[in-house]
C-alpha cells in the first residue's frame, strides 16, 4: 500500500541533515556455541531486547492447492505452545509485556521478539515453543481461518487490491510471485492440521535461518539466547528455496477491469532491477526525483500540483529475490484516468530520455541521506534493519556507508540510470475504474 505523508521536503530536508552526526550503531557478527551467525547492535541505555529472525523461502513455496498456507501458519504460532493453550500462551505475553510476531513474506518467514530485559527469559521460553511445539488446535485454527477468508472476501471488493493483483499477474504470468499469496477462499478451507504442522518441520531449519539483534543484550548473553531459540531445529530439511528467475514482459499493454466508480485505480510497471544491482543506490535516487518523493517529485508535480487530476501519485522500486518491477499508481476520478495515464508516460519517456537536474539530484541526495537516521527510531526497527542488512549481505559497516553510496551518485550516473531503465513501451498498465467513455461521433 502507499500512503503519503503532506509535509514541508525543504525544511524537513535541512532539518534531517542535521541530525545526521548522531547516528552512531555499531555492529557486530556474534557466532553462537551453537554455531549460529548473527548480526548484534548492543545498547544497554534502556533495558529492552529485539530479536528479529527470518527463514529464507516464503509464501511463493505454498503448494498451489494449498495457497495461503504460510499465512495462516504464521497467524497461528502464538496461538498456544507446549502446554500453554491459546489464552494461556496470549496471558503470559500481555502479562509480561512480550511482542512476539510472525509473518510470511514471498521469500522470507518473519519473527520478531521483543521484550524487556528482566522479561527476556520467559520470552525466550515462549519463542522456543511456539517455533518447536506449536498447537494448532481446532479452536483457534478455525477462528483464524475465519478471519482470513472473511479478509479475502473484502479484498475482492477493493479496486487497489484488484488492480495489484491483476498487475501481478500479468507481469509475473506463470511464476510464484504472480499468485495471491493470501490465498483463496477454497485453498484456506482444504488447509489441514497436517497441513501446518507439516509447514513448520520443512521451513523451520537452521541452514535458511538468518538473526539479528538490538538493545540490551551482550555478544555472550546473545549466543546462549540464539541456541536456545534454534539449536533444536534440524540442520536442513531439505527443501530449495530458490525459485526461476522471472523478469515482467518487455513490451507492456493496457489492461481493464471495468467497475461502476467514481475512482479509478491506476497500476503500471515495467521489468526493474534486482537489489544486488550495482547501479541499485543510483536507481533509488532517481526513483525519488520521478515519483517516490511525494511531494517533491516530478509525478506529484505534473499530475497533481499543476493539473489537479488527482490526490495520491507515487512511484517505487520493489525487488523480489528472483525478479524486480519499477510501479507507478495514481487514483483519480475515472473521467480524468486516461489523462493521468497519457501524463505519466510522458514523465516516463522524459525520464529516459532527459534524466535528472542537477537541481533534482542534491535535493534528493540531501533528503535521502537525512532522511537515513529515522529509520532506526526503536530497538526493533533496529533489528528489522540489521536483519535486511544481513539478508542482502550488505556488510556490517552498511549502516555507516550507506548515505556515502547516496552522496556518490553523480548526474552523469542518474542521467545513464534513467536512460537504462525507465520504459515507456514496456509498461503494463492495469485500470479499474468506469470505462473510457468514447469519443464524440463525427458530424
Amino acid at each position: 500500500m502507499i500512503a503519503f505523508i503532506r509535509t514541508s521536503v525543504c525544511a524537513v530536508g535541512l532539518l534531517l541533515a542535521a541530525m545526521v552526526p548522531a547516528l552512531a550503531i555499531t555492529v557486530k557478527e556474534v557466532k553462537s556455541p551453537g554455531g549460529i551467525t548473527a548480526y548484534l547492535a548492543e545498547d544497554h541505555a534502556t533495558p529492552i531486547i529485539a530479536i528479529t529472525f527470518g527463514f529464507r523461502g516464503g509464501s511463493a513455496l505454498d503448494p498451489a492447492a494449498k495457497l495461503g498456507l504460510s499465512g495462516l501458519a504464521t497467524s497461528l504460532l502464538d496461538e498456544g505452545a507446549g502446554d500453554l493453550d491459546s489464552f494461556a500462551f496470549q496471558s503470559e505475553l500481555q502479562d509480561r509485556a512480550i511482542t512476539l510476531r510472525f509473518g510470511d513474506e514471498r521469500d522470507m518467514i518473519r519473527g520478531n521478539l521483543l521484550t524487556t530485559t528482566p522479561n527476556a527469559s520467559k520470552a525466550l521460553e515462549l519463542m522456543h515453543l511456539a517455533l518447536t511445539k506449536p498447537r494448532f488446535d481446532a479452536e483457534p485454527v478455525e477462528r483464524i481461518r475465519r478471519q482470513i477468508q472473511v479478509g479475502i472476501a473484502s479484498n475482492q471488493e477493493d479496486p487497489s487490491y484488484i488492480a495489484r493483483r491483476t498487475l501481478m499477474e500479468a507481469i509475473f504470468a506463470g511464476h510464484p510471485y504472480a499468485r495471491d499469496d493470501d490465498g483463496t477462499q477454497a485453498t484456506i478451507a482444504a488447509i489441514t492440521t497436517d497441513d501446518l504442522r507439516a509447514w513448520v518441520k520443512r521451513t523451520f531449519a537452521r541452514d535458511r535461518l538468518l538473526v539479528s539483534a538490538s538493545g540490551d543484550i551482550t555478544p555472550a548473553d546473545l549466543g546462549k539466547a540464539i541456541d536456545q531459540l534454534f539449536g533444536e531445529l534440524p540442520a536442513t530439511t531439505g527443501i530449495n528455496v530458490a525459485l526461476p528467475q522471472v523478469t515482467p514482459p518487455a513490451k507492456g499493454k493496457t489492461i481493464r477491469v471495468e467497475k461502476p466508480l467514481s475512482q479509478s485505480i491506476v497500476y503500471m510497471a515495467q521489468k526493474g532491477i534486482l537489489r544486488n544491482d550495482p547501479d541499485w543506490y543510483i536507481e533509488i535516487v532517481d526513483d525519488y526525483i520521478f515519483g517516490g518523493g511525494s511531494f517533491s517529485s516530478r509525478l506529484m508535480n505534473e499530475v497533481r500540483e499543476k493539473r489537479g487530476l488527482a490526490y495520491s501519485v507515487a512511484s517505487a522500486v520493489s525487488p523480489f529475490d528472483y525478479g524486480s518491477y519499477m510501479l507507478g499508481y495514481v487514483g483519480t476520478r475515472s473521467d480524468q484516468a486516461e489523462t493521468s495515464i497519457a501524463i505519466m508516460r510522458d514523465e516516463w519517456k522524459k525520464m529516459r530520455d532527459e534524466g535528472p537536474t542537477q537541481k533534482e539530484l542534491d535535493d534528493a541526495k540531501q533528503y535521502l541521506t537525512g532522511a537515513w537516521p529515522l529509520r532506526f527510531t526503536s530497538t526493533g526497527s533496529i533489528a528489522d534493519i540489521l536483519l535486511s542488512v544481513q539478508k542482502d549481505k550488505l556488510g556490517l559497516d552498511y549502516i555507516d556507508k550507506r548515505n556515502s553510496l547516496i552522496e556518490s551518485v553523480t548526474l552523469a550516473d542518474a542521467k545513464r540510470v534513467a536512460k537504462r531503465l525507465y520504459d515507456p513501451e514496456g509498461l503494463t498498465v492495469v485500470v479499474v475504474g468506469a470505462a473510457p467513455k468514447a469519443p464524440p461521433a463525427k458530424r
